[in-house]
C-alpha cells in the first residue's frame, strides 16, 4: 500500500510541474504501477483525508488551489476548439510526399490549450525519405507566416519507418508517446506503438489510441513526386538536405538562439529522425521532476509510512 501511495504522489507531482490537476481516471492511467480500482480509490481517499493531496471538485492535486482547476477547465475547452483545427491540418499534411503518419503531441495531446498554444505535430515518414518530406513541409510552413497560421503547423518531431522506437526511455518520453493523438496513418501508428511497447514499463495502465487515426489514402501528386524520387538521385537529395539542415541548426544552437518558449533552439538530426535536442528540454525536465520528487517523497514517507 505504501508503494501505491508513493505512486499516486509521484503521478500528481509530475503533472504539478505544469499546474495540471488530474481526475481519478487520469491518476489511474498515469500510475507507474498496476493496481485494483478498489485499492486506488481507498488510497486516494486516505491521502485526501491526511491532506497529503487535495480534492477540488473531480480533480486531485498536490496544491489546494482553485485557480489551477479553473485554468484546467478553460484549457480543456480551448483544446476542443484547437483539436478541430488540428484534424484539418492533418488531412492536409498527410498529402505531402513520403508522409505516412500525422499525430498531435505536446500540451494539446493532454487536452490542454491556451491563447498562446501551438499545434505540435509528430510525423512518421517513409524509410530513408524523412528529409525530403521535412523540407517540403517546412517550405510550405513558410507560406503560413503570410497568413499568420504558422502556429497551426509546428512540425517539430519526425521519425521514419526504419527507426520507430524512441531511443530515450523515461517517464517524460513514455507520457509523450502514450498521449499522442494519431490523426492520419493508422498503419504507421500501429507499427509505431508496437515498436514502443516499452512504455508499459512506465505506464502499465495506459492504452494507446491507434483507433483515432484514419487510414492513408492515395493522392496522385504525392504518388508522382515519390515515383520521381525513388532512385539514386532521390537518395542523394535526401542526404544533402539532412546535412544542410543539420548545419543550419547547429549554428542556431551555437548562437544560443531561443524559440518562442524561451528554450535554446537545437535539433538532434540523423538519417532516421529530426527532433528537438533532448539536452535542451527533456533532460532538464526530468532533472526538475526528480529534484521535486525526492524531498517530496521523503516528507510524505514520514507521514504515510
Amino acid at each position: 500500500m505504501l508503494n501505491l501511495k508513493k505512486n499516486i504522489i509521484s503521478t500528481l507531482a509530475y503533472f504539478d510541474m505544469f499546474d495540471y490537476p488530474l481526475s481519478y481516471n487520469e491518476i489511474f492511467l498515469f500510475l507507474e504501477c498496476k493496481c485494483e480500482e478498489t485499492d486506488l480509490r481507498k488510497t486516494i481517499n486516505y491521502l485526501v483525508s491526511c491532506k497529503l493531496i487535495y480534492q477540488i471538485g473531480k480533480f486531485y492535486s498536490l496544491k489546494n488551489d482553485h485557480f489551477i482547476i479553473t485554468r484546467r477547465n478553460k484549457g480543456n475547452q480551448k483544446a476542443l476548439e484547437l483539436l478541430e483545427k488540428a484534424k484539418a491540418v492533418g488531412q492536409l499534411l498527410i498529402k505531402f510526399p513520403y508522409v505516412r503518419g500525422i499525430g498531435i503531441s505536446g500540451s494539446l495531446s493532454k487536452n490542454f490549450a491556451d491563447e498562446n498554444s501551438d499545434i505540435d505535430l509528430f510525423i512518421i515518414t517513409k524509410k530513408n525519405r524523412l528529409w525530403i518530406a521535412r523540407t517540403l513541409m517546412h517550405l510550405f510552413k513558410k507560406l503560413t507566416f503570410l497568413v499568420n497560421k504558422q502556429h497551426y503547423y509546428c512540425m517539430n518531431y519526425y521519425i521514419d519507418e526504419e527507426q520507430l522506437e524512441i531511443v530515450e526511455k523515461n517517464i517524460y518520453t513514455a507520457i509523450e508517446v502514450v498521449t499522442l493523438i494519431p490523426l492520419q496513418g493508422d498503419g504507421a501508428f500501429a507499427s509505431f506503438y508496437s515498436a514502443n511497447a516499452w512504455t508499459k514499463d512506465y505506464l502499465p495502465n495506459k492504452v494507446m489510441r491507434i483507433s483515432s487515426a484514419k487510414p492513408s489514402k492515395r493522392h496522385i501528386l504525392k504518388s508522382c513526386v515519390e515515383f520521381l524520387c525513388n532512385n539514386a538521385v532521390g537518395s542523394w537529395i535526401e542526404k544533402r538536405l539532412m546535412k544542410i539542415t543539420a548545419k543550419r541548426w547547429n549554428k542556431k544552437t551555437q548562437l544560443r538562439k531561443l524559440n518562442s518558449r524561451g528554450t535554446i533552439m537545437g535539433m538532434a538530426a540523423d538519417q532516421h529522425f529530426a527532433k528537438p535536442d533532448p539536452k535542451n528540454f527533456q533532460i532538464k525536465l526530468i532533472e526538475k521532476y526528480q529534484s521535486k520528487l525526492v524531498p517530496l517523497l521523503a516528507i510524505h514517507e514520514i507521514k504515510v509510512g
